[in-house]
This record gives structure tokens, C-alpha cells and sequence, in this order.
């Protein structure tokens, strides 16, 4: 809380790469002056010749292939600058690689130490002793069985087996559909009384048979 971030140590290899890069930059920001310088002597020359001026434009061309002579040292310069640091750069890159890899190697040694191949065999022959006392206990006890006894056992085990499955399986709800209680509900009652146009349609055929 409120303590400065700790900030990784700058190495003379970093150090060493800051300055070839700084070195690269301004042998860049030459190259650009150069190429004005270049198009100036051009132009000079040109103005020479329009002038009727020779050994002026002459001179102008011989200081432009001075400047070309330079410009392509600087070049070269350049170049061998970039491939300096890229050396240096992957270099770094191989010596991490190589310090993971002793890191790693250290790990599997110890790792080595703590399990050795003593502990090992001894592990396989306490394994390969238990699966035989298992074998022959196996082998006594079917010797000491019959046929039948080897039957009832086979059966138990798939009821067991069985148990397991009903076990594992959702359970059925208990209450069956027909117990379920059915709600009583109110049936209307049906008219007592005749309507009025149905008692006289009655009435008609009794009037016509008197």
C-alpha cells in the first residue's frame, strides 16, 4: 500500500542494446541529410550548366560522389549495427532458454532422488506379491468349494448386482392413481316445473279429444 512497483534491474546487456539502437537512429536521421545534400548538388549542377558555368557544375557532381561514397558507408554501417543487435538480442533470448533448461534439469534430478529405482522395483515386487497371494487364495478356497456352493455364490452376486441397479435408478412415486381422492362436485338439479308454452301444447290434445 503506497510502496514504489520494484523494477527489473537494467543489465550492461541492456545497456549494450539501448546504445547500438541509438547509434542505428542517428546513422538514419545521416542517411536523410545526405539524400538532401545529394538532390542540392544536383540542382547546383543544374544551375551551373544553365549559367554556362562548367567547372562549377563539375565540382557540384564530384561533391555529390562524395556524398554517394558516404552514403553507402553509412549504409553499410547501418546494416552491420542491426545485425550486432539482433545477435545480442537472440543470444539473451538463448541464454534464458538455457538457464529454463537447467532449471528444468534440476527439478527432474531431485525429482529422481526422491523416487529412486530401488523404491521403484520394491514397489512392483510388493504388487506382484499381493496379485499372487490373491491368486492363490482364490485358487484355495474354489478347491475347498463344490459345484453347488460355486452356483449359490454366482447367484448372490447378481442379486447383489441387481440391487446395485434398482439402487441407482429414480424412485416411483407411492400413492397409485385410483387412491388419489376425487374432489365431490355439485351436479345442478334439474327443473320441477313445466314451462308455460310446453303445459299448453299438452293442453291442445286434450281440448281436441272432448
Amino acid at each position: 500500500m503506497g510502496g514504489k512497483q520494484s523494477k527489473s534491474a537494467i543489465t550492461s546487456q541492456d545497456r549494450a542494446i539501448l546504445d547500438l539502437k541509438i547509434q542505428r537512429d542517428k546513422l538514419k536521421q545521416y542517411q536523410k541529410k545526405v539524400s538532401v545534400v545529394l538532390e542540392r548538388e544536383v540542382e547546383e549542377a543544374r544551375k551551373a550548366l544553365g549559367q554556362g558555368n562548367k567547372k562549377k557544375a563539375l565540382l557540384a557532381l564530384k561533391k555529390k560522389k562524395y556524398q554517394e561514397q558516404l552514403l553507402e558507408k553509412t549504409g553499410q554501417q547501418l546494416l552491420n549495427l542491426e545485425e550486432l543487435t539482433h545477435s545480442i538480442e537472440y543470444a539473451l533470448v538463448e541464454k534464458e532458454v538455457m538457464e529454463g533448461l537447467k532449471g528444468g534439469n534440476a527439478i527432474l534430478k531431485e525429482i529422481h532422488k526422491e523416487m529412486s529405482l530401488e523404491d521403484v522395483e520394491r514397489l512392483m515386487d510388493d504388487t506382484a506379491e499381493a496379485i499372487a497371494y490373491q491368486n492363490e487364495l482364490d485358487e484355495i478356497l474354489s478347491g475347498q468349494m463344490s459345484a453347488q456352493d460355486e452356483e449359490d455364490i454366482m447367484l448372490q452376486l447378481e442379486q447383489l448386482q441387481q440391487e446395485e441397479i434398482t439402487a441407482a435408478l429414480p424412485k416411483v412415486p407411492s400413492t397409485l392413481v385410483s387412491e388419489i381422492p376425487i374432489s365431490s362436485t355439485t351436479l345442478p338439479q334439474a327443473p320441477d316445473h313445466i314451462p308455460e308454452d310446453q303445459s299448453r301444447e299438452k293442453e291442445r290434445p286434450m281440448e281436441l279429444a272432448a
